[in-house]
């Protein structure tokens, strides 16, 4: 690859954008102007924002106790209130029992039933927002009820109905009212009992022996950094993602609708040296968005926040740690950008798919900023939840808790750069991608030609429909399904899902979309040694996920709910034929012919085989109801989409799912009796102190090396070929040809 062909097309696309006055304006002009204004419209909009006073009717108020005192002067006492100024906030309405009899119903003594049912009108038609009864006789019975405490006998006589108060929880309004009078209420409770300690004789002190004293440690400066360290991660990939994508859009699919793309294609410039010219554009315009946002806010906020005491301007290291962190965000985000454009036919198709790139990476970017999140191994091999918590703690200054998450966070991130990167260059380098036509949908046409022009083999388009349809379907079953209690419920919701979720939504789209439903599930005898080497392979494959899946667990933690659900329903006296055909056989069936049947076979058409096993894997994970189990599932989805590539045959697939997961449910039933029975399992391995069964690394790493050239001995094994893997092969022998001489 030429840098000098790459500097030359960076140069002619970023004086391509500069001649662009929407683009001046977006990059340079609207981050200059955009803060102060919003600082100048919150401290206009502040003006007019005050406490609205919310209305409370206090039905039999003459039944109150008149001491200590709850009303006064036709309100609540001054001193129920942290502040006197506060009571004003509680606008009081009082009826006398007799007003509220008269009022009700029947004009007789009130009940609870019909006082319920006029609160409940008062409330819903915004005449109050909450409504205190005190019932017939409360004070009377309530002062009984005190003096048979402070009696000799400690006894209290009788008992006496309790207040009520109303309130709507789905009224902002009624619902911040019943916060304020909850806290009147209580402190009026509190002040009766204190009189009743004092006409006992006793110091009221006795139940609040002491008194706690808090001290905050942190100074005004660390507690700046910790209200940026929440906004400053959040904004940066905003700006980062935005600043990326409408300059991308214009390279790309604006350079289709103008007709300059061809004009570029045609160039001595290869494509990767193409994209890297733009890709290096696009950052260079996100860059720019972030640091002129950046010094924007930190400007505004020197001046806006400095005047409101609980906040300050953005401490001089977060600005530092963000310029650091913004060049691999937006390298991240301008590939992921550019291959979407070059994926869109105009320009308005491109702006329909910011909204699915925010929403896709909305998650990864709140869940940092959720309470009780930290920063852990795990945490820091998440894409870009990662790097949200390493900016949090290096602007909160905690150097050295980050410290040993610096380098996953940074190898998973330049690992998302590379496989961004080369996504738009596989991109451009596809001609149906960056020459699709625009076309009008035409719904019976569509559906027509669906029907008509089938292939053996599912497209692309229709493998990832699939998976979708699939996650989808097991959403909505989820909460369809109760959950189980025993192992008949269990067994019974596995075989409903695997058959009403994973196969039938397979089956129909094989009958629909494709010609020949034998090709595309791999319903083709496999080849002599395809049955057992996935025997082979299943009874190897087992010390290595079982190191995996302790690994994994280590990273992301099972809660110890689902852990003990899961121990519950698959523990114990259960029938073991009936343990192995819910959790092996059936699941070995369906989900292979769903995963490594329709879905493998459409990504296939890609012509990337280990792109397509991949894809095809991470759906089979994603298909698993335990994040944990996603995990180990897609890595061994890998080895068997591979065998079923190899041998051509769904069948040593499935040979492999059902030993896999038959010999996983045995490990379980292995107790320190059976291996005092059967010496020969020590020289596998030994039990730990919480009684689980660990094999020893010598077998571990043993079972590893010959999985490995059992893969490589397949590797070397002819297999057939999709049409597409054909060409493209063809196509790189050529270009690596080309590239020697």
């Amino acid at each position: 690859m030429s840098w000098t062909n790459v500097k030359l097309i960076c140069q002619r696309e970023i004086r391509d954008q500069l001649r662009d006055r929407r683009t001046l304006f977006m990059i340079f002009v609207l981050p200059v102007l955009l803060y102060p204004l919003l600082g100048l419209s919150f401290f206009q909009v502040a003006q007019f924002v005050r406490e609205q006073p919310t209305k409370v009717l206090i039905l039999g108020a003459d039944e109150a106790p008149k001491s200590p005192p709850l009303i006064e002067d036709q309100r609540f006492a001054d001193e129920l209130f942290f502040d006197e100024h506060d009571a004003h906030l509680l606008e009081l309405e009082l009826r006398s029992t007799a007003a509220v009899n008269k009022q009700l119903p029947g004009g007789g003594a009130a009940d609870e039933g019909a006082v319920v049912e006029h609160a409940q009108s008062l409330i819903r038609n915004g005449q109050q927002q909450v409504v205190i009864w005190f019932p017939p006789g409360f004070a009377k019975q309530l002062a009984e009820h005190n003096s048979g405490l402070l009696s000799h006998d400690g006894e209290a006589r009788g008992d006496y109905p309790r207040p009520l108060v109303f309130h709507n929880s789905a009224q902002e309004k009624s619902r911040l009212a019943y916060l304020r009078v909850s806290e009147v209420l209580d402190r009026w409770r509190k002040a009766i009992a204190s009189q009743n300690l004092e006409l006992a004789g006793i110091d009221p002190s006795v139940v609040k022996p002491f008194d706690l004293r808090s001290e905050d440690l942190a100074d005004q400066e660390e507690r700046e950094a910790a209200m940026w360290s929440k906004i400053f991660p959040f904004l940066l990939l905003i700006w980062a993602l935005t600043g990326a994508f409408y300059p991308a859009i214009d390279l790309c699919a604006g350079e289709k609708e103008r007709g300059t793309l061809e004009t570029l294609l045609s160039s001595p410039a290869t494509r990767s040296e193409i994209v890297w010219g733009k890709l290096l554009t696009v950052m260079s315009f996100s860059i720019a968005t972030v640091v002129l946002n950046i010094v924007s806010m930190g400007v505004s906020g020197m001046f806006i926040l400095s005047q409101l005491p609980q906040f300050g301007p953005p401490p001089l290291a977060a600005l530092f740690w963000l310029v650091i962190a913004v060049v691999p965000v937006s390298a991240m985000f301008s590939a992921l950008c550019l291959a979407l454009a070059a994926f869109a036919r105009s320009t308005k198709e491109g702006q329909y798919y910011l909204m699915p790139l925010i929403l896709v990476t909305m998650p990864l970017v709140v869940i940092p900023m959720a309470p009780g999140v930290e920063m852990s191994l795990g945490n820091s091999l998440i894409p870009i939840t990662g790097i949200v918590l390493l900016l949090r703690y290096l602007v909160e200054g905690n150097y050295a808790q980050v410290l040993p998450y610096v380098a996953p966070v940074v190898l998973v991130t330049l690992l998302c750069c590379l496989f961004s990167i080369r996504w738009a260059v596989d991109q451009f380098n596809t001609e149906g991608v960056l020459f699709r036509e625009s076309e009008r949908l035409d719904i019976g046409l569509w559906v027509r030609h669906l029907r008509r022009d089938r292939d053996d083999l599912p497209t692309v388009s229709q493998a990832l429909l699939c998976g979708v349809l699939i996650l989808v379907i097991r959403f909505f079953m989820s909460f369809a399904l109760a959950p189980p209690t025993d192992f008949a419920g269990f067994a019974r919701m596995a075989v409903i899902t695997q058959l009403v979720v994973i196969l039938t939504p397979v089956l129909l789209m094989t009958a629909l979309f494709t010609r020949s439903p034998r090709r595309t599930l791999l319903l083709t005898p496999p080849v002599w040694w395809g049955l057992p080497v996935a025997a082979l392979l299943a009874c190897l494959m087992h010390p290595v996920s079982d190191v995996l899946q302790r690994l994994v667990l280590r990273l992301y933690p099972i809660s110890d709910e689902i852990s003990g659900q899961l121990n519950q329903l698959l523990t114990g006296d259960k029938n073991l034929a009936l343990m192995i055909l819910v959790i092996a056989v059936v699941p070995a069936i369906c989900e292979e012919l769903a995963f490594r049947g329709f879905v493998l076979s459409g990504f296939r058409r890609m012509g990337h085989k280990w792109r397509a096993i991949a894809m095809a894997s991470v759906f089979f994970g994603l298909s698993h109801a335990i994040f944990q189990q996603s995990l180990i599932a897609a890595m061994v989805g890998m080895v068997i989409g591979y065998l079923a590539v190899q041998t051509g045959s769904i069948g040593p697939a499935m040979l492999f799912h059902m030993l896999h997961n038959s010999i996983a449910l045995l490990s379980t039933r292995v107790t320190s009796e059976f291996v005092a029975e059967h010496p020969a399992f020590e020289w596998l391995g030994q039990f730990n102190n919480e009684g689980a069964f660990l094999y020893h690394w010598p077998v571990v790493l043993g079972c590893a090396g010959l999985i490995a050239a059992i893969m490589y001995w397949m590797h070397r094994q002819p297999y057939r070929r999709t049409v597409e893997e054909a060409l493209q092969e063809a196509i790189d022998h050529r270009t690596a040809s080309s590239l020697a001489r």
